[in-house]
């Protein structure tokens, strides 16, 4: 597909909010049914935090996708979710300490245009942009082991996200466990890179060369 007909960028006002919504209501609401409220997740107030990032995808100018960022996640909240750590010798305390963490979530794209791989990696290519620029090291997401459209594969096998822990409850309505993955984002750029595939340039094309210096150090 021509990208060219895909704009992504974050979202600032309340009409890229609204836009927002509608995804988040045909997705999360009434095809997953893992909401029962839209505005709940994304509350008119995430627009002046900066803390949280949500980014939109269009297609010919319709919103078919958003993702949202949240940075320094509070990840002892992770702790009510009883939480199973697939390596019990992983030092987490130790581990928050010396890396920065971005948590990635949100992430839907309408049915209808879900076979179109560019509209996920838009979004994923402008939340790493702003990741990376904040000068985060890894990003955290949970996936859905029954999810018909969970993107496990794709984030293991090509983006490198390792799985780190499994739970069974989270703030989404949802009854399938969670899989907790992990993304070093050093090691990715390396896989990436070594690869040379499509995955890599798209991410990467907007780069300035003082990031791929950075990483590939």
């Amino acid at each position: 597909m021509d990208d060219r007909r895909i704009d992504t960028g974050r979202i600032t006002d309340e009409a890229g909010r609204s836009a927002a919504l509608l995804v988040l209501s045909a997705t999360y609401q009434q095809e997953k049914g893992w909401i029962t409220e839209p505005a709940s997740q994304f509350p008119s107030t995430n627009l002046g935090r900066p803390d949280i990032s949500w980014f939109i995808v269009r297609l010919d100018g319709n919103p078919v996708g958003v993702l949202r960022t949240l940075y320094d996640p509070p990840l002892l909240q992770y702790a009510d979710y009883r939480l199973e750590l697939l390596d019990p010798r992983i030092d987490v305390e130790r581990f928050l300490k010396q890396n920065r963490i971005a948590e990635v979530g949100r992430f839907a794209v309408l049915a209808t245009h879900r076979g179109n791989l560019m509209l996920a990696a838009a979004l994923m290519r402008a939340a790493m942009e702003e990741i990376l620029a904040r000068a985060y090291t890894h990003i955290i997401t949970d996936v859905f082991e029954d999810d018909a459209h969970s993107p496990l594969g794709f984030h293991t096998r090509v983006i490198g996200f390792t799985p780190v822990a499994i739970h069974d409850y989270g703030e989404l309505t949802c009854k399938s466990r969670r899989i907790t993955l992990l993304l070093d984002l050093k090691s990715s750029y390396h896989r990436l890179k070594a690869r040379g595939n499509w995955v890599y340039r798209y991410l990467t094309a907007n780069w300035p060369e003082t990031l791929h210096r950075r990483l590939a150090a």
